[in-house]
């Protein structure tokens, strides 16, 4: 049973391409709520829970980021997906920071934001490849030599144990808690307990965040 979503910044043409991708996703028009500022998002979260919020960094009232922040602080579970233009490495950054699940550009077409969408609700973490790119290249400049790269990622890479560095692997492709349980024949309690301690040794909080922190400590090839 679906419940409801909450689209934010969306106005115009992007609000009528969100609202036929998510009929196409079996979200009627009735399941779907509209905020245009900060503070009408958060008023509708007081309002009962939600499937997902899909968040545009550009709002009237303040930065998208400050939003992101302010859903996941009142809804820890809340997946929230940036559907934005590009914005700057700084932008980027700060919104996976501040929680975000994934991060999509606007310019995408309907079948290519259609499955994003379809992978977050399952519990993915769909970025946008262009995002993908530019945060590599952030975390490993292309002008820093091969061995500096090699001692910046060994110096302080934490110690994930194998079963652990499994996992990872598979919430890397997008997979959930389930289906990382299914394909290692263990129990979804297992699989959510090496989550836990996935988060504590990369010192982060979601999906995304500990993507790219064992990419930048070269957990991840």
């Amino acid at each position: 049973m679906r419940g409801q979503l909450l689209l934010v910044g969306h106005e115009g043409p992007m609000r009528a391409r969100l609202r036929g991708i998510l009929t196409v996703l079996d979200y009627t028009a009735g399941a779907l709520c509209f905020a245009n500022t900060i503070e009408e998002a958060c008023a509708r979260l007081e309002q009962g829970p939600l499937d997902m919020a899909l968040v545009n960094t550009c709002l009237p009232d303040g930065s998208g980021i400050d939003l992101i922040r302010r859903l996941r602080g009142r809804s820890a579970d809340l997946p929230v997906v940036v559907v934005s233009s590009p914005g700057t490495d700084a932008e980027i950054v700060g919104a996976l920071i501040a929680g975000a699940t994934g991060y999509l550009l606007e310019e995408r077409d309907d079948t290519e934001l259609t499955v994003s969408l379809r992978g977050a609700l399952r519990g993915g973490t769909p970025i946008d490849p262009f995002i993908a790119k530019r945060l590599l290249a952030a975390l490993v400049p292309k002008h820093a030599p091969t061995e500096a790269k090699l001692a910046a990622a060994g110096s302080a890479k934490p110690l994930l144990s194998a079963r652990e560095t499994e996992i990872l692997v598979f919430i890397n492709k997008g997979s959930t808690n389930r289906e990382i349980a299914d394909a290692l024949s263990l129990s979804r309690l297992t699989i959510e307990s090496h989550v836990k301690n996935i988060y504590k040794k990369l010192a982060v909080k979601t999906r995304t965040q500990a993507i790219f922190e064992a990419r930048a400590y070269g957990v991840l090839n």
